[in-house]
């Protein structure tokens, strides 16, 4: 089985690849009347509900970052995520829920959500529908998600 690590890693990861644009920004003056800001929307070392992240997958890292629009009155199904995730509401709201105990957490644009690994769990959407950006930390080959038993 996969251990999962710390969100900021991922964050970190992530941020690697806008270094040109912050080292530019840092280094030339600006062209514009605006400055070029970073806003930290998420760091983490555990999921949403308070599990800590153990380790990233072994092997050669594979990002993926994925949009996903889900329909207003839709239930995921139950599944689980082998790496660790985050996500971004950009639009409507949505809620997670975590099958053991029925911990729901509640999401709006502009939220973010530190993912379960390896814990059953699912969202739903109530009158509206929900815009999401998904960023998972994987490996080549590796399914970023898996149905519930």
């Amino acid at each position: 089985m996969s251990h999962s690590p710390s969100i900021a890693l991922l964050l970190a990861s992530a941020l690697w690849l806008f270094a040109p644009l912050a080292q530019a920004a840092s280094t030339e003056p600006p062209t514009g009347t605006e400055s070029v800001r970073a806003e930290v929307l998420l760091k983490t070392s555990s999921s949403w509900d308070g599990k800590a992240y153990a380790a990233y997958p072994e092997g050669k890292p594979e990002l993926t970052l994925l949009k996903i629009t889900i329909p207003p009155h839709t239930n995921l199904p139950w599944h689980t995520h082998p790496m660790p995730n985050a996500a971004y509401v950009l639009s409507g709201s949505l809620t997670v829920e975590k099958k053991a105990d029925g911990l729901q957490k509640p999401l709006r644009a502009g939220d973010t959500l530190p993912e379960m690994v390896g814990e059953t769990h699912r969202g739903f959407t109530g009158d509206e529908a929900v815009e999401l950006l998904v960023f998972y930390a994987g490996s080549p080959g590796m399914a970023l998600s898996h149905p519930a038993d």
